[in-house]
């Protein structure tokens, strides 16, 4: 089937798997073009020498994020920031909160925090904070006092039973826990250190609600990344993804609309799309959209085109393109240049198709200098490379945890006045997202090539047109044709400038009704690179 038939058959699937419900308008404002940034702040700058990286340190180095300056090639360009947990929480990734209300010690104070904020958004990034609502720590006073006390006021925050029950976790994991306190076990979908809250109890809602409105009030934050959605609220032994779950994020998410109309909210179900698309479209306001991760993450590392545009498609389909967002790799996978065999060209070669296909993407950070890492968990979230000295610049002490071996070549040192550098490579492809209107929100349009090994397609946006044509493989392809449906591109002739910088392509003349036949875009397209190729019309 070639690939722009695929979206009449992505409409006839969506009829069946989202809901009518209607959303209220979503704001678009730093979305249109924009890129998202993954902070773990343990692991991003130390500013007081203590071997942990901090509030302060992130506030030192948002000028590299964002300098707020449109036309600077000398930061990131992303327009917003999203930080792995910070409230205070017994373990180094924040995952299990003991207190919602507090700020992590080890990453500075209430002040430090907002002062980061308020230096942020004088740059115009938004700041996204990791909210963790389906469970909490063991070390939560409320959990303590439950399950010391039956007759507790917050026992049925949690849920618990005398008999440890027969079920398993998705992953065949234990899910009920014996108490340190009782001969009872209570309910923990992750790990012992993480009880559920109970979101059958009223109390516990209206406390989550109480939660979004003070880190978007009193700590001025922009909105949320919500962890583990699928699991909130369990149904007999169905554990996920159950109408009471979708019933709490409807709830929430009009809650954080109330509190702040503009605030974002992007949830993570880590599934295929058919389970993803109930949670549309109204509930959050995104998704991490992970089957689109491992669509492109395949296609880079086998070198096959055929199934990357399908599931982009079929997202675009359903929902705008800034509720969805792709990303390459997080804090949970193996980082992107590991997954790809170490392979840079690979890696550059995903940055390059991830920031010029739809959504709004987010880039986990060091991705762009090409750091390593593979489980287990704390070596996918070491230590932020800086420069080539001691502790990679990240620290003058010793640094939580070891650094990536790679440290003396993938930092910001080396890279950042290296034009061709896997950083300046990034830094040119944000600011082209943000700066292009068809990159920015252009409509995907598939591309049918005469070789599977290539991917091309089209993002237009009126009569603003970019067509991206790269080579998958591992060796280089001369003459491959490029050819479309009716109406994907602007009728005329056009002359085509590659914005990466390589050479102009070969001019195009679209049909009479915009149908691209047999197209050759570049003569001889060379391995594992992509040519994101501006249409300027000659005649029309």
């Amino acid at each position: 089937m070639p690939r722009f038939a695929i979206v009449a058959l992505s409409a006839a699937l969506l009829a069946h798997a989202v809901p009518s419900a209607a959303q209220a308008p979503i704001d678009t404002t730093w979305k249109r073009g924009g890129v998202c940034y993954e902070v773990f702040v343990r692991s991003f700058f130390d500013s007081d020498g203590d071997g942990i990286g901090d509030f302060n340190g992130l506030t030192q180095k948002l000028d590299y994020i964002n300098d707020g300056s449109p036309a600077s090639t000398r930061s990131l360009g992303a327009k917003c920031i999203w930080l792995m947990p910070v409230a205070a929480s017994p373990s180094y990734h924040g995952y299990d909160t003991k207190n919602y209300y507090r700020v992590n010690p080890e990453y500075g104070t209430a002040v430090d925090f907002k002062r980061m904020v308020a230096e942020a958004h004088r740059r115009g990034i938004k700041v996204l904070v990791d909210l963790v609502l389906n469970h909490a720590s063991t070390e939560h006073p409320f959990f303590k006092e439950a399950a010391r006390d039956t007759l507790s006021p917050h026992r049925n925050w949690f849920r618990w039973s005398a008999t440890k029950p027969d079920i398993k976790g998705p992953w065949g994991q234990e899910v009920w826990h014996k108490s340190p306190y009782r001969d009872e076990y209570y309910y923990g979908i992750f790990w012992s250190g993480m009880p559920d809250l109970n979101y059958d109890n009223p109390a516990v809602r209206a406390e989550a609600n109480k939660v979004g409105k003070y880190w978007l009030k009193e700590m001025g934050v922009d909105g949320f990344r919500l962890d583990a959605v699928p699991y909130l609220v369990e149904e007999g032994t169905t554990l996920a993804g159950t109408a009471g779950t979708h019933s709490v994020l409807h709830d929430f998410a009009e809650s954080v609309r109330a509190t702040a109309p503009g605030a974002y909210t992007v949830g993570e179900v880590w599934d295929s799309i058919d389970i993803i698309l109930p949670y549309y479209p109204d509930q959050l306001d995104g998704y991490f959209a992970f089957a689109l991760s491992d669509a492109l993450m395949d296609a880079v590392r086998t070198g096959s085109a055929s199934k990357l545009l399908a599931p982009y498609l079929r997202m675009q389909q359903a929902m705008p393109a800034v509720r969805w967002s792709p990303f390459q790799r997080n804090h949970d996978q193996t980082r992107t240049v590991t997954a790809l065999g170490g392979d840079i060209a690979k890696a550059r070669l995903s940055a390059q198709l991830l920031l010029t296909l739809p959504g709004l993407p987010f880039v986990y950070y060091g991705e762009e200098l090409g750091m390593t890492g593979d489980k287990p968990d704390e070596r996918l979230r070491t230590p932020m490379h800086w420069t080539r000295s001691k502790a990679a610049g990240f620290t003058t002490a010793a640094p939580w945890e070891p650094l990536q071996p790679d440290s003396l070549t993938a930092n910001v040192a080396a890279q950042a006045n290296d034009k061709a550098s896997m950083l300046n490579l990034y830094r040119k492809l944000i600011h082209l997202r943000s700066s292009n209107a068809a990159l920015a929100a252009g409509e995907l349009v598939p591309v049918d090539a005469s070789n599977d090994a290539v991917t091309a397609f089209l993002r237009r946006d009126g009569a603003n047109v970019v067509l991206v044509v790269a080579n998958l493989g591992t060796t280089p392809l001369s003459g491959v044709t490029v050819s479309s449906n009716q109406g994907a591109v602007p009728i005329g002739r056009f002359a085509t400038r590659d914005l990466l910088g390589g050479a102009a392509g070969a001019e195009l003349d679209a049909s009479a009704d915009g149908t691209l036949r047999e197209y050759v875009p570049i003569a001889t397209l060379a391995p594992l690179q992509a040519y994101v190729l501006e249409l300027k019309a000659i005649r029309r």
